[in-house]
């Protein structure tokens, strides 16, 4: 498993929980000595909780706020808790451990829910519920760059979160994207003048410019349809968990409950965010 050096893992409280920030070196590790525990037929890698892998920050998604890990992955992933009459553990890891399986496979966690695109390569390493949010690219902009689109980016200092689908899409169009290792980094590079202009998913820019300051000085020169959807991950194999989320999504959209996270979290409702299904998984 790729680690990064010099970076602590670390367990944080979901917006189920009120203890504060708990930081630890190294893995988990299980209350009951290593015992697995089984909740509504979904076995658990620490009983009595629902342990989850993100990066962080990645707001709207997750991020820390007033000491807790908020967001619309967290508010989805309670609810998935709630129905295994379990609270929601969030472990913050670099994105590479989980995009790859690592800390599945590792038992560090039960699931990974990080903003994370459906990929075919992907899916070799892990299995994805079914999809919860489509999503497009976008390309910020310093207003001084005279960047009006992506093919204005040609020549230009451009940013791009590691190991995302955003990096990966600016290189594939021949681009060579200064690589930050999270959003924060990412806007404090265009922020410094480190880059013109950055190729991030538009949910996350949308959050960015809420803020006067960067709406001030930065603009959406491009809005790309990559045709992405996101889901949360899995260990291969795990049917029952994947079954548990794909339940309490469903039954989110079909009582309301998604549209109210998601206009709390994203903004005004998409319909087709909630019309996503697993055929339409790329």
């Amino acid at each position: 498993m790729k680690m990064v050096l010099g970076r602590r893992t670390r367990i944080l409280a979901a917006t189920t929980a009120t203890a504060g920030l708990l930081l630890v070196a190294g893995c988990s590790s299980d209350d009951d000595g290593g015992k697995k525990t089984t909740a509504n037929g979904v076995e658990l890698v620490k009983g009595g909780q629902l342990t989850t892998c993100t990066h962080l920050p990645y707001p709207p998604f997750q991020s820390e706020i007033d000491g807790k890990v908020q967001g619309f992955d967290v508010s989805l992933i309670d609810l998935v808790a709630e129905d295994l009459g379990v609270k929601q553990e969030i472990l913050d890891q670099p994105f590479e451990n989980f995009k790859t399986g690592g800390s599945l496979n590792s038992d560090q966690c039960d699931l990974a829910a990080a903003g994370m695109t459906i990929t075919d390569e992907r899916k070799k390493n892990v299995d994805f519920s079914d999809p919860y949010f489509d999503a497009t690219q976008a390309v910020l902009a310093d207003k001084k760059s005279g960047i009006a689109s992506f093919a204005d980016l040609k020549g230009k200092k451009v940013g791009a979160q590691a190991q995302t689908t955003g990096e990966e899409y600016a290189k594939g169009k021949g681009l060579d994207p200064v690589s930050f290792e999270s959003s924060d980094a990412v806007l404090n590079g265009l922020r410094t003048g480190q880059v013109q202009a950055v190729v991030i998913d538009y949910p996350v820019v949308q959050g960015w410019l809420k803020d006067k300051a960067n709406a001030d000085a930065f603009e959406v020169a491009d809005n790309i349809n990559t045709g992405e959807q996101y889901g949360f991950s899995v260990k291969k194999g795990n049917t029952k968990l994947v079954d548990a989320i794909n339940k309490a999504l469903s039954d989110a959209r079909a009582d309301g409950t998604y549209k109210k996270l998601y206009e709390k979290w994203i903004g005004p409702y998409d319909e087709s965010a909630a019309s996503a299904s697993p055929s339409a998984a790329s």
